[in-house]
């Protein structure tokens, strides 16, 4: 995709959040503030510039995985239907689940991630919310997915537009009807599955690591529910009078109190 599609689908993924968090929001009384979304937007612009450099050496591995014909749907002789259903769930484990799970146990890539979680207002503009550094292990973690399924060009491309409205979807200040909530939680990722990773302590903090779907958090033990009224947003470990202050979290993973 050119940079401004992906810009296109990304405002458009967060108009519609906003609406969302206007009609049903999960917090109320003041939650927005231009502070906090300015930073974020900050972040979203790193953010942009970091996918359009990745953006050109995922193109030059497509290209060797294809002449190569390496990967395991070069293997296969699915219908392209499965076969893109495969590369979605492939995808999502390796450049969600997976990476998202070693920027948290990881100390080294940890002290990247605290930025994201440091915000103390989570809404979709969050979702926007990655250190650059932080945002170039999630893309190098991608181009290993890519190069592991060996999947075409529009299959990633079909990906990334999905991911892109679940990162948005799932940071929302939305709340589901409680029905909705649950029924969509046994296949995807749902706002408020996705809060309780926001709380400001363990062992919340380290649970419900998925974006997309929800199986890997099942299958590997790391779903975690409770009483959403209980979350507190942050991290018990920053100081959260300068979540929005911006040279503060770009900072953040090198002070030298970040562990």
């Amino acid at each position: 995709m050119a940079s401004w599609q992906k810009l296109l689908w990304i405002i458009g993924c967060m108009s519609l959040n906003l609406v969302l968090e206007g009609m049903r929001p999960f917090f109320k009384g003041g939650f927005r503030t231009w502070p906090h979304t300015r930073t974020n937007l900050v972040f979203l612009a790193t953010t942009m510039a970091i996918n359009s450099a990745f953006g050109v050496i995922a193109v030059g591995v497509f290209h060797w995985g294809a002449n190569a014909q390496m990967g395991m749907l070069h293997w296969l002789d699915w219908s392209t239907g499965l076969e893109l259903l495969l590369a979605i769930v492939v995808f999502d484990f390796i450049a969600q689940f997976s990476v998202h799970w070693c920027l948290h146990n990881v100390p080294m890539l940890w002290r990247l991630h605290k930025v994201h979680h440091s915000d103390t207002h989570v809404d979709v503009t969050t979702g926007t919310r990655h250190h650059p550094v932080d945002f170039v292990v999630r893309e190098s973690f991608a181009l290993v997915a890519v190069a592991i399924t060996g999947a075409p060009l529009p299959f990633y491309v079909f990906y990334r537009v999905l991911t892109i409205f679940f990162t948005y979807w799932t940071h929302a200040n939305v709340a589901l009807p409680k029905r909705l909530d649950v029924a969509l939680g046994w296949v995807f990722v749902t706002p408020q599955m996705h809060k309780f990773h926001h709380h400001f302590e363990a062992p919340w903090t380290d649970r419900n690591y998925g974006n997309m779907l929800s199986i890997w958090d099942r299958l590997f033990g790391t779903m975690v529910d409770g009483d959403p009224r209980e979350i507190i947003y942050g991290l018990d470990v920053t100081d959260d009078t300068k979540s929005d202050d911006l040279a503060y979290q770009m900072t953040l993973p090198f002070q030298k109190h970040s562990a």
